[in-house]
């Protein structure tokens, strides 16, 4: 006579049996739990995010997500494969006690033994696992078409479960072997922490691109509205001394003063128009690549020390013109050079060096001042990074930005050592 456990919430439990409704009922309450934990999460984000660091708070929460979903599904699998090997072995006693009786209440028995296991799939074979015909759950129409399907699966059971081993006789000895499988439920809890793992990974991805798009938007319009800002307070004054120097014009003992004076509105209308056009669309025009640097460097050799050499090598490029907009992209060559400047405390050399291939113009900036260390060349380009005395560390973040979101090219470190120098290359689409 079988033994049976009440529950509550389920009724009768076979003893042979775990109840599948239990396993559901138990999965169901993870997941619940599973949607608590990530709500807490958001909730903890939006009220420590000033507190803490949210990318180790992110890691942590889908770490103790991650872990405890698997070792808890590795607990229900293994409980659910022990009763599984329970439900074979009482199957195995149901054939068993069907060969050996002839009362109708046995036989009764076990057909309910036997009509009761419909999930999982048991082979028999003799002592040398050769199937013989005793098999439940089987493909009996593939068994049937194909006539080695048997010992294929004997093989691939074989490699899941130790089989069960049933005496026929002592002497001789004989004996059976039964291999069994896993039920779909057991194979379905198994993948489950699978499952989860490829959830909360899609989760943290989506967090992470959500974040980066959000900050990405604010820093771009903070960039903006500081440009286009600086560009209208530089606007005023800059009119007002625009009608000065016309004074200064007519007075021709004036007129020296007057031409130095343009010279400094024009640069003044320069910046102002460079920093107008920071947040709007420029216009790309065809320019000839090697004139516009000629010219940035000259403006910047003017202004340094005579212990400074300047070199361009242009030499190999026979197509020189590129499209850019010609006062954004003077922007990041003065902005290189200044830096270089910095780097090599008012003496030493600077070379630029064109060079064409078949798509892009490569354009190395190179000087031979203090280098940039291994540690900060992944930071010389944010905002705000800078390991001057005075700055803001603006310039290589503007310059980076003009010339990969506006002219949809390149501007990275090609090489630095300390001590030595560094080459800053931009890469520009002809």
């Amino acid at each position: 006579m079988l033994l049976s456990i009440s529950c509550p919430r389920y009724g009768i439990w076979p003893a042979y049996g775990f109840d599948r409704r239990n396993l559901y009922y138990v999965l169901h309450k993870l997941t619940y739990i599973l949607q608590l934990i990530l709500i807490t999460y958001f909730l903890f984000l939006l009220m420590l995010s000033q507190l803490l660091n949210w990318r180790t708070a992110l890691a942590a929460i889908a770490i103790a997500i991650v872990t405890g979903t698997i070792f808890y599904s590795n607990y229900v699998a293994k409980k659910i494969a022990a009763d599984e090997r329970r439900k074979v072995d009482v199957w195995i006693q149901s054939l068993k006690t069907r060969s050996t009786t002839t009362e109708q209440s046995a036989l009764d028995l076990t057909n309910t033994i036997t009509s009761e296991n419909t999930e999982i799939p048991i082979i028999g074979t003799d002592e040398k696992d050769n199937p013989i015909n005793e098999f439940l759950n089987i493909d009996t129409a593939r068994v049937k078409s194909d006539s080695s399907y048997l010992r294929k699966k004997v093989a691939e059971f074989k490699s899941e479960h130790e089989p069960i081993t049933v005496e026929i006789s002592k002497d001789p000895l004989v004996y059976n072997k039964y291999y069994y499988g896993d039920s779909q439920l057991l194979k379905e809890v198994r993948y489950y922490p699978i499952i989860q793992l490829i959830i909360v990974a899609l989760f943290i991805i989506i967090t992470l691109i959500t974040v980066s798009v959000r900050n990405t938007s604010t820093q771009n319009q903070v960039w903006a509205g500081m440009a286009k800002e600086t560009a209208h307070q530089i606007g005023t004054p800059l009119s007002s001394l625009q009608g000065w120097v016309e004074m200064l014009k007519d007075n021709p003992q004036n007129e020296k003063i007057a031409h130095e004076m343009e010279k400094d509105v024009d640069r003044l209308k320069l910046v102002s128009d460079r920093f107008g056009k920071i947040g709007s669309t420029p216009q790309l025009e065809e320019k000839n690549i090697i004139t516009q640097v000629e010219n940035m460097m000259a403006y910047i050799k003017r202004r340094a020390s005579d212990k400074v050499i300047f070199n361009i090598n242009s030499s190999t490029v026979t197509d020189p013109i590129v499209m850019i907009n010609a006062p954004l992209f003077d922007w990041v060559i003065e902005n290189l050079l200044k830096n270089a400047l910095d780097a090599m405390d008012g003496k030493g050399s600077i070379s630029i060096n064109i060079k064409n291939e078949t798509t892009h113009t490569l354009i190395d900036v190179t000087d031979s001042g203090k280098g940039i260390s291994a540690a900060n060349i992944s930071k010389v380009f944010k905002p705000g990074f800078t390991t001057k005395k005075r700055g803001w560390g603006l310039g290589l973040s503007l310059s980076k930005r003009i010339i990969e979101q506006y002219h949809k090219g390149e501007l990275f470190v090609k090489h630095s050592e300390p001590g030595k120098g560094t080459t800053f290359r931009i890469v520009l689409k002809k």
